[in-house]
């Protein structure tokens, strides 16, 4: 890859290739704040579902398995559609993407308001991710040309890292307000117009961008991704089931198949979606673990926490998402604090240890009995949201500092691949976990779930820094 004659991508800031690098104009910079909005704005879609996830469904008539897309749609979407939109944005300029993507946001959105089925539905959510994805990637793209010396786009990419987690905090409350005022499609149409509004600033204001040559997109790449990822998707839901069924053992199997295939014909390609000799990279093998292992571990089982308080302590939408801010807002706070650590402190480091402190802080969310209180959680929130705005940032400048300039949305693209891959199977196994537990044995068979998918996400949390530690640099 490095023996590629490809061209750097540069910045037209009144002189090409300038960057910004002092502190003044760092922080007056539109780009800063447009794509650190862009990147709220795709989490508070990721998180709508979760407290409109009721009226939605009894609204389009949904069942335990179209509920579980309905939290999982958004996600597949995302990890479907990012390798591919950081090719795009590489090639073709990443503000023209980053710009279409806030398009795509938008229509899907109002398509979701207008959804009059559970499929429909479902489609216009993965449509988001679509969309989502390639403001994901080509953001953090855009802030790693923009910010290119490391003082700048550290704190650049804590800034971006606070946006996720603020989007997280605001999200669920912004939907449960507005679900409970007007309507779930009243949600929907909120967020196609916050994305018409960033835009129209980012079209006036983002800097011109000028393509990398001649790397074509893998469009035969990305269909085969996406079709495994949808089968293995498919298959998680279906094991409510059972394990024994034809149906679940097909669909895992054949999206497993098509998943080896996308991987030996990217080995192969001359132009490769994914350039899989990056991993022959400590940094970017540990940063692609970490992110699969955030979104699997903490970020789905976060994802659940609003639906599960709801059915076992009775706490309404819009107070379940209050409990949750314990834990978002604080790993805000800790996204900004990271660029005020010493520059000592390695990545790597504050990878392994926010996966660490992340898995602890999981376990403390084992509930013995049914009656406890929400009070219970409140501690390992606050310590799982530290450790997660530790890791946001550190995944956000690793994801860019680990491939070269004129990769950068490829770079993006592959990190949040796989944090959205990971956070897509982790939904869709942990929803379908409680479902099935409260079927079997009720509230009783609820608890019991939740307890098993806790231990599971935080063996994934702990298993991501083992695995980071393993890998020499």
């Amino acid at each position: 890859m490095a023996n590629r004659a490809i061209s750097s991508i540069t910045v037209d800031q009144g002189q090409k290739g300038a960057g910004v690098t002092g502190q003044e104009e760092m922080h007056n910079h539109p780009t800063l704040y447009i794509v650190s909005g862009a990147t709220m704005l795709v989490l508070i879609i990721l998180t709508v579902p979760l407290t409109t996830i009721g009226l939605t469904a009894a609204s389009l008539g949904a069942g335990v398995g179209a509920k579980a897309w309905f939290l999982s749609a958004m996600p597949l979407g995302a990890a479907s559609g990012l390798l591919g939109a950081g090719t795009l944005g590489d090639n073709c300029g990443r503000r023209s993407v980053f710009l279409w993507g806030l398009v795509v946001m938008a229509i899907a959105s109002v398509a979701a308001a207008f959804s009059t089925s559970s499929l429909l539905f479902i489609f216009a959510r993965i449509v988001q991710g679509l969309g989502g994805a390639a403001v994901l990637a080509c953001g953090l793209g855009l802030l790693g040309q923009v910010f290119p010396d490391q003082q700048s786009q550290s704190k650049a990419t804590a800034l971006w890292a606070a946006g996720l987690g603020a989007g997280v905090a605001c999200g669920p409350i912004f939907a449960g307000v507005v679900g409970e005022l007007a309507g779930w499609s009243a949600v929907y149409w909120g967020v196609g117009l916050l994305s018409a509004c960033l835009l129209g600033l980012g079209y006036f204001a983002l800097p011109a961008t000028d393509p990398s040559e001649g790397r074509p997109l893998d469009w035969v790449g990305m269909l085969l991704f996406m079709m495994s990822l949808a089968m293995v998707m498919s298959g998680l839901t279906e094991l409510r089931f059972g394990w024994s069924r034809v149906s679940t053992l097909v669909l895992l199997g054949g999206g497993l198949g098509l998943l080896g295939l996308f991987l030996s014909l990217e080995s192969r390609h001359r132009a490769p979606m994914l350039e899989l000799s990056l991993f022959k990279s400590a940094g970017f093998t540990g940063a692609t673990v970490g992110a699969f292992a955030s979104g699997a571990g903490i970020l789905a089982l976060m994802t659940l926490l609003p639906m599960f308080l709801s059915r076992v302590m009775g706490l309404s939408a819009i107070h379940a998402a209050f409990v949750l801010c314990m834990w978002s807002v604080t790993s805000v706070v800790t996204a900004f604090a990271v660029r005020w650590l010493p520059e000592q402190v390695s990545l790597r480091s504050l990878l392994i240890g926010g996966l660490m402190i992340c898995a602890v802080a999981q376990l403390m969310l084992l509930l013995p009995a049914s009656q406890s209180s929400f009070v219970r959680f409140l501690p390992g929130l606050f310590i799982a949201g530290a450790a997660n705005g530790i890791l946001n940032a550190a995944l956000g400048r690793q994801a860019i500092a680990t491939v070269p300039a004129s990769y950068a949305a490829l770079g993006s693209g592959a990190n949040n691949t796989a944090r959205y891959l990971g956070s897509a199977m982790g939904i869709t196994l942990g929803a379908v976990m409680l479902a099935h537990g409260s079927q079997l044995d009720g509230l009783s068979g609820l608890l019991n779930a939740w307890n098993e998918v806790v231990v599971i996400t935080a063996g994934v949390s702990f298993l991501g820094a083992l695995v980071i530690t393993v890998v020499k640099e």
